[in-house]
């Protein structure tokens, strides 16, 4: 009985030892400015499990009283280290809001459902609503509709993709003035980032909205129970990943490059766990790690909860407060934070 038991943790011990393997050089990975190994950057989409299955380990080992518990804890505390949180606690909301305070809106609007793909009537009018509703100072939308704009009187300027630039649209509407504007036009692919200066009281801000590559499809375990169909999607995942860490590359450069104080939203088709979101993110604040609570899901793939959309701001910003939304009216969930310029305190 004691050989069968020692057996069965051998084995219980030599998965632990390739799960924390796993989440660790993933950790690694998420710092690297390149693709180290193509299979290893789709590890990311899973860094929550690992994380989770690290601290089911660890209460077992503890359970049994075996110091192998001391791999998983190490693991779990490097993983913390490398990633930062993925859980907000959230605050107290005490501050007291101000007019020169800025509200703004990230909102993956899917098309504002033109071509149907969900069956309920009305979705797009329902968007709409909503955003009148919660009424943004500025509103950053992924896959725009661009006559949704008659709908949305209450923002007298917008910036919107180049007609000319054949691409899914994107815009920014402002309630504040947008004296310049401009579209980064990434090479080789339906996706692109576009930016507005925005003056705000006696400031100009810039403000991106981002939409990274898509994947194109929406992988099911269907996908991966038959081998042609999940060598196709291995494939598309990770030529998706190669191209989002091209055009993160692309827009750092031209961040870099801006006069202005910024503001970065949108469609990262990416989680926190990933370079390009470290590359994206830079020295940036984010909105959901300083003030959001729970895990921040913008996203289901696979039924997994996955925070791809983001609002960053320069740290110049105070971040007051950030908010999640539980709308069902597009395949993404919308979030919104508000800030305030340190010039403005």
């Amino acid at each position: 009985m004691k050989k069968s038991t020692s057996i069965f943790d051998r084995v219980v011990f030599a998965i632990n030892i390739l799960v924390a393997f796993l989440l660790i050089i993933t950790g690694i990975i998420s710092f690297l400015p390149f693709q180290f190994v193509s299979a290893l950057s789709v590890l990311s989409l899973f860094v929550p499990f690992l994380f989770t299955f690290n601290i089911l380990f660890l209460i077992y080992w503890a359970i049994k009283f075996r110091r192998k518990l001391w791999l998983s804890f190490a693991t779990i505390i490097l993983s913390y280290l490398m990633f930062g949180p993925f859980y907000g606690i959230g605050k107290d909301g005490s501050v007291q809001k101000r007019d020169s305070d800025l509200k703004i809106m990230s909102y993956n609007a899917w098309g504002f459902n033109k071509n149907g793909w969900m069956k309920e009537p009305g979705i797009g009018d329902s968007i709409v609503e909503f955003v009148k509703k919660q009424d943004p100072d500025i509103l950053s939308i992924q896959e725009h509709s661009r006559i949704r704009h008659r709908q949305l009187k209450q923002y007298p300027y917008r910036s919107e993709t180049p007609y000319t630039a054949g691409r899914t649209i994107q815009a920014i509407f402002s309630k504040y003035p947008i004296v310049n504007k401009g579209s980064l036009d990434l090479p080789d692919t339906m996706n692109n980032i576009i930016y507005a200066d925005i003056v705000h009281i006696k400031d100009t801000i810039r403000v991106y909205n981002i939409h990274l590559q898509s994947f194109s499809i929406v992988p099911s375990t269907d996908d991966f129970s038959d081998g042609e169909n999940s060598e196709r999607v291995y494939k598309r995942l990770v030529s998706t990943f190669s191209k989002q860490l091209e055009q993160a590359k692309i827009f750092r450069d031209h961040l870099t490059n801006s006069p202005y104080t910024n503001i970065v939203c949108g469609d990262f088709n990416n989680t926190q766990f990933s370079n390009v979101y470290k590359i994206v993110k830079g020295d940036l604040k984010d909105s959901f790690l300083e003030e959001g609570d729970g895990f921040g899901r913008t996203y289901n793939l696979w039924k997994i909860p996955l925070r791809i959309d983001y609002i960053l701001a320069d740290p110049d910003f105070e971040i007051l407060s950030h908010q999640n939304f539980d709308e069902r009216l597009s395949d993404h969930y919308p979030i919104m934070a508000t800030l305030r310029l340190n010039s403005h305190q």
